[in-house]
């Protein structure tokens, strides 16, 4: 259920899962009296949902009975107390920025892709963001690749928590497209988004995320250059041909040549030649195209650079000329 609570100048909507919990204010034109009560989520978006635009809505509280009325139509949905609607606890919350809507989405959206999914190590099936010397970093693993984004703040606060899977998939919803001003606030067990008139509450995953600067390559490496776009097709032809069970892609880097390949058990063979610049010792190395093609997806340049440390290590991708956002992949065995 959805709570409504209404008094002389608002209406006010909550709903929870009671691991977050939105809420969200609207004006209202016509008040007789205030109160609480809850009505079924769902039944009530649907209705509304399929009303004409600017229609307006009346509601009525008839003892247990949520009258809403329209020019048109009446309809009646059953009720539960409010009294019964769980209060959503969060500590009294000290670290808090301000922050662009789209500068938190574009760190949300860089990183989120690789999260884990049900994995039984619980912190890896979220979010890590920290704040930390002025600097706001994100970042996502599910223990195979590695998600890393930041963005300069102007605060000189410190936090860090692990965003729950399904909560950052609402704060992305919840931002949208607009671009306005959010208020973010973090402390050890939840976080609190507020916009002009919407809050979201989450609970943090409660754990210690790894220490992901030790996974991320250094050192001697070899340097490809390549065209994402020609990158990303030729990957999605080679791969209709692979292993379906592990996805897997070898690659094969030689004097500015790069092959990609791919096989399966009924012997079926697929291979591409794609342009690219490549300046380093000859490699071979496979990966799951699933993971380099979502990484690909997420860049805006035309070109990206990887970076290989060897064939039995993980590579880097990053943007040409810039740090962040950096991707790292573990190779397969094939």
């Amino acid at each position: 259920n959805v709570l409504f609570e209404v008094n002389e100048s608002s209406l006010k909507l909550t709903a929870t899962d009671l691991e977050s919990e939105i809420s969200t204010t609207s004006t209202i034109s016509n008040f007789k009296s205030g109160g609480k009560i809850t009505a079924p989520a769902r039944k009530l978006s649907d209705l509304c949902r399929l009303m004409p635009d600017l229609v307006e809505i009346h509601f009525f509280l008839d003892g247990d009975n949520l009258k809403i009325e329209t020019e048109s139509g009446k309809y009646n949905l059953s009720t539960l107390p409010s009294e019964d609607f769980p209060v959503f606890e969060i500590e009294d919350t000290q670290s808090q920025i301000n922050i662009s809507s789209q500068n938190l989405k574009n760190l949300i959206t860089k990183t989120s892709f690789a999260m884990g999914n049900q994995d039984w190590r619980h912190y890896l099936n979220g979010l890590f963001l920290k704040l930390e010397e002025g600097v706001l970093t994100a970042v996502a693993t599910d223990a195979h690749r590695l998600a890393l984004n930041c963005l300069d703040s102007v605060s000189d606060i410190n936090f860090s928590g692990i965003i729950p899977r399904k909560s950052v998939n609402e704060i992305n919803r919840f931002i949208g497209e607009n671009d306005s001003e959010l208020s973010l606030a973090i402390n050890d067990t939840s976080l609190v988004l507020n916009s002009d008139n919407l809050t979201f509450k989450s609970k943090l995953i409660d754990g210690a995320f790894p220490d992901y600067n030790q996974v991320i390559p250094t050192g001697d490496s070899s340097l490809l250059e390549v065209n994402v776009k020609d990158f990303v097709s030729s990957l999605g032809r080679v791969s209709i041909l692979s292993n379906d069970k592990n996805k897997g892609v070898k690659i094969h880097l030689i004097d500015n040549n790069m092959v990609i390949r791919s096989n399966n058990a009924d012997n079926e063979v697929a291979e591409e030649t794609v342009e690219s610049k490549y300046t380093g010792e000859e490699i071979e190395i496979a990966f799951n195209v699933n993971y380099i093609q979502e990484i690909l997806n997420n860049q805006i340049n035309e070109t990206c650079n990887v970076m290989f440390f060897g064939s039995d290590k993980s590579c880097l991708i990053l943007p040409p000329g810039v740090e962040f956002p950096k991707y790292v992949v573990m190779p397969l065995l094939l």
